[in-house]
């Protein structure tokens, strides 16, 4: 059985926004009293997992999805991941406005996809 193109696209960058997330942010946490070249190096460190998963993911999607598809699919992907990161990660409260960019998100996916 062969694993339909968006489910391996989707997965693949879900997985790689998790060591996105941490490189991009996880030091602010993680390195708060460290130079800024330690935090770059571990969060280039992480950013390495990150393009093993990412570059596969749109060469992999890009076989049946459009350039503005893939966008948009890892900007809605980054988002949700990114709240509950924020949120018991990081310890930042929730925001309604949360709500509000998956909802515009949730648009930009119906326009992208629609046709």
């Amino acid at each position: 059985m062969q694993i339909p193109v968006i489910v391996q696209t989707s997965v693949l960058l879900a997985l790689s926004n998790v060591f996105m997330t941490f490189a991009w942010y996880g030091h602010l946490k993680n390195f708060a009293g460290k130079a800024w070249w330690i935090a770059a190096l571990a969060s280039w460190s992480i950013a390495l997992f990150e393009y093993l998963l990412q570059v596969p993911a749109n060469r992999i999607g890009y076989t049946e999805l459009s350039l503005a598809q893939l966008k948009i699919m890892q900007e809605a992907i980054t988002l949700s991941v990114f709240v509950p990161f924020a949120m018991f990660y990081m310890r930042e409260p929730f925001k309604l406005d949360y709500v509000w960019a998956a909802l515009c998100l949730v648009g930009a996916v119906y326009f992208i996809f629609r046709s």
